[in-house]
């Protein structure tokens, strides 16, 4: 056909992910069952796998490997970032570059599953798997709406403008290596960026992240003469003291964005002692400090640090020192990206049969990338209506795969809203 209208366009998106259901739960399927866990951190056998999945579509994959080096500094083995750009529309039609990032690195699955963590089992319409659903899944919904979207330009659908698919690699560890070095680097520069995430909102604000390591060092000392050492313990039990208290009052500041709630703290990790009849010379901690749109990251950890080291100050022969180990900045909507939002926030309210709306989450992920580098970026992708209904980083993680189907065709759609020249 020579030209298009909307509703045609629609329809033949409908009609081709429909056909195309099994081939994309194939993708899927693949992609889960080739364990990507961080830590320890080593993507590139995921990588490679999807990069072949890529290329048996048609696609032209570019593979990013990054410096061993820079790998072994963000805690990994290693990391190969992946990127397919289609362009579309005659030399002279303009139109934005659209990103759409998805990671393929997951948390370690843990204990309590009772499906095989790297199986892809399908039951009663789920699909499980470590990585299914955060967010292996947008590899699929990402790859699929862009070989919708292509479709729909061969038929006849007028388009201008880029998409590009990232899929990176660290995001467990802050994504600097995926997002960011894509962005430093100069490999790609969007003008808008769409994130993995679920299919029931659009995610357009989330929290920022501090993690701080905290090593309390005293004196070791023989159990029956206590007094001639210095206990790191008894310190650290003070600390955590004064945190825990500290923390009763976050629930008063709430953020003003929807979904976001208050802040939160929480002592995560803890190690220390030698023996049993050995008085402890040193108790490490971390903690996990999420913060509001609203609040300035340094100062959240200026106060943390001032508190954690005046707890500690009454105690003799103690020292305190303090580690920064991840600082992530919150998400905020960006100038520009007001017409992403909307036409996704419409699309996925008319394909997922329930109003959806624009809003924030008390989470951290790398699309924060994006935005630091001033790309108004957003989070869509294939899942459930919450984190817990997925089972996202617990056992028998879990994605609806008719989610799957409807969060591509929006994908599909939005992106056709966006690039059309009609």
């Amino acid at each position: 056909m020579s030209d298009t209208t909307t509703d045609t366009v629609q329809t033949l998106i409908h009609g081709l992910l429909e056909r195309e259901r099994d081939a994309q739960t194939r993708f899927l399927a693949e992609l889960v069952k080739v364990p990507s866990d961080n830590p320890p951190g080593d993507c590139r056998a995921h990588a490679e796998r999807a990069a072949v999945l890529l290329e048996e579509l048609g696609f032209e994959v570019e593979r990013h490997p990054v410096p061993e080096a820079t790998v072994k500094a963000a805690g990994m083995i290693s990391a190969t970032n992946l990127v397919v750009r289609k362009t579309f529309g005659a030399q002279g039609d303009s139109g934005p570059v659209i990103a759409l990032n998805a990671h393929g690195d997951v948390v370690p699955p843990g204990e309590g599953w009772t499906k095989d963590p790297y199986g892809a089992e399908v039951d009663e319409g789920w699909m499980y798997g470590r990585g299914v659903a955060v967010s292996k899944s947008d590899f699929a919904t990402y790859t699929y709406a862009l070989i919708a979207l292509e479709k729909a330009a061969e038929a006849g659908a007028r388009l201008g403008g880029s998409v590009e698919l990232h899929f990176t690699y660290d995001e467990e560890v802050g994504g600097e290596i995926g997002p960011q070095w894509l962005i430093a680097e100069g490999i790609s520069k969007p003008d808008l960026s769409i994130g993995a995430g679920f299919s029931y909102n659009v995610v357009t604000a989330h929290n920022g992240c501090l993690h701080l390591e905290v090593t309390i060092d005293g004196k070791s000392a023989h159990a029956a003469m206590p007094f001639t050492g210095h206990d790191a313990l008894e310190a650290a039990n003070a600390v955590l003291t004064a945190l825990y208290d500290w923390r009763k009052g976050l629930s008063a500041k709430v953020s003003e964005i929807e979904g976001i709630g208050s802040p939160q703290l929480t002592v995560g990790l803890i190690e220390g002692g030698i023996n049993t009849n050995v008085v402890p010379d040193r108790v490490t901690f971390r903690l996990d400090r999420r913060m509001i749109p609203e609040e300035q990251p340094e100062a959240v950890e200026a106060e943390l640090r001032g508190l954690i080291e005046g707890a500690a100050k009454p105690f003799p022969g103690i020292g305190v020192s303090i580690r920064r180990v991840l600082l992530a900045a919150p998400l905020m909507p960006l100038a520009g990206g007001e017409r992403l939002t909307e036409r996704l926030a419409a699309r996925a309210s008319e394909i997922m049969g329930e109003p959806v709306a624009a809003k924030g989450v008390p989470l951290y992920t790398d699309a924060r990338h994006y935005t630091a580098a001033g790309i108004p970026t957003v989070l869509f992708g294939a899942g459930p209506h919450s984190i817990e209904e997925a089972n996202a980083h617990r056992a028998d993680e879990r994605l609806p795969l008719s989610d799957l189907t409807k969060a591509t065709e929006v994908v599909a759609l939005t992106l056709y809203d966006l690039l059309s020249q009609r």
